[in-house]
């Protein structure tokens, strides 16, 4: 699966990253990075309240989206469906696309960025907001100028594709009615609440032959993209993701919540199968886990040690990867990227054997271009950045740390009883 997921990630269509001043060091190693403040690419760690989404319970509705004439026709895509006509020259035909008919699913915090986002996006229209709170939907749709359902299921079989920013324990129904329907599904990570789900998932949109992508952020980070040429064999990872504690959001654990955006990363980079995992964590201020460190060790040697903590003063996304040749320091937040290499002996002598480069990275917007990616792989019909099986490997590695450190908890207790 890790090799799958590998080759997958090596043919995705890569957004630009654009790169500012490179600088050049041979003197001083690399100095901490600066801490800053979060970034609007950073929406999908921003956790709505359970009240916050979709309650998918209302009656049945109707099945066509205000404005549009066509209902989905499962095995075809409508979207790519041309009339050859006279273009705008003699002796040429205009291949006509249609426009994807998108909704968004749950237009809580994050399920309005999406929103704007397809509203935004070239070749695509956004059709419909689907939240059972009529004062969220009712703002976004008054927004965007697009309908409003409080049921979603009213959109079965009205649009091409379709977000789903839900609380998590609804994504597994909602993406599935919708793949069945005939619709493509980017949905929020975690992907499901277990893996069965996740692998139910994976098999509808095979057998629907429908793009099922989940919205792994981090892999459209400016600084990720400009990494990926430098990473060839990592022997040691160090992950730190902290961010102060807030109530909103605390319904899930800490691992579930910010540590599975370095799980992901560290999977799609590493490549190779989990060999060991050992990890500790603890509630501070919520009754799920807030802080946890994992050490996971790799079948070809590889090591990561991953902190995730939502209990710090500062906010703070950074990684570093050692190499056999190099180190690389990644400020995720702040879109750095720090290569320190081995000199080489046509390189001017300095008093350290290493060369050091700097990139300052622009901001971008990572949901843009994951939502643009997502869109063009419709049009395309090529694999997703993050597939399915991506989403379904960083679940089952989130889960097993969350048992893990729930398993010494529970040792814990008793030992402290005995004490007393």
């Amino acid at each position: 699966m890790a090799e799958s997921d590998k080759k997958i990630s090596e043919q995705r269509h890569r957004p630009r990253v654009s790169i500012g001043p490179v600088r050049v060091r041979t003197e001083d190693p690399v100095a901490d990075e600066p801490d800053g403040q979060r970034h609007t690419d950073e929406a999908d760690d921003e956790r709505s309240t359970k009240d916050d989404q979709l309650a998918a319970r209302s009656g049945p509705g109707g099945k066509r989206a205000a404005g549009t004439g066509q209902q989905i026709q499962q095995g075809r895509t409508p979207w790519a469906a041309a009339d050859a006509r006279p273009g705008g020259e003699a002796g040429h035909n205009t291949f006509v696309m249609k426009k994807i008919r998108a909704a968004v699913i749950g237009v809580g915090y994050l399920g309005r960025f999406h929103a704007q986002k397809y509203a935004q996006a070239s070749d695509c229209e956004l059709v419909a907001v689907a939240d059972a709170r009529q004062q969220a939907r009712d703002q976004v749709g008054g927004e965007l100028g697009v309908r409003t359902v409080a049921d979603y299921r009213e959109l079965l079989g009205a649009v091409d594709a379709v977000s789903v920013a839900t609380q998590t324990p609804a994504h597994f129904e909602i993406a599935r009615d919708f793949l069945n329907a005939g619709a493509h599904v980017l949905v929020e990570k975690p992907i499901t609440e277990t893996a069965q789900e996740a692998r139910e998932l994976i098999a509808v949109a095979a057998r629907q032959k429908r793009i099922l992508q989940v919205g792994h952020l981090e892999r459209f980070n400016a600084a990720i993209l400009a990494a990926e040429p430098y990473l060839s064999s990592p022997r040691f990872v160090e992950c730190h993701r902290l961010a102060p504690y807030r109530e909103r959001g605390t319904d899930v654990n800490v691992v579930l919540d910010l540590m599975i955006h370095d799980i992901d990363l560290v999977q799609s980079i590493v490549g190779a199968p989990i060999a060991t995992i050992d990890a500790v964590g603890t509630p501070v201020f919520s009754d799920e886990i807030d802080i946890c460190n994992a050490r996971i060790r790799f079948t070809n040697g590889c090591v990561v040690n991953a902190t995730a903590s939502r209990v710090s003063f500062k906010t703070e996304r950074k990684m570093r990867v050692f190499e056999d040749d190099a180190y690389l320091s990644l400020d995720l937040q702040q879109k750095i990227l720090t290569l320190i290499r081995k000199r080489s002996a046509a390189d001017a002598p300095g008093p350290l054997p290493v060369s050091i480069e700097e990139q300052s990275l622009e901001q971008g917007d990572a949901l843009k271009s994951e939502i643009e990616s997502f869109l063009d792989c419709i049009r395309t019909g090529r694999p997703p950045v993050v597939s399915g099986e991506a989403g379904l490997m960083a679940l089952e590695t989130a889960m097993r740390i969350t048992e893990q450190v729930h398993e010494s908890l529970a040792e814990r207790v008793p030992a402290n009883r005995a004490k007393s």
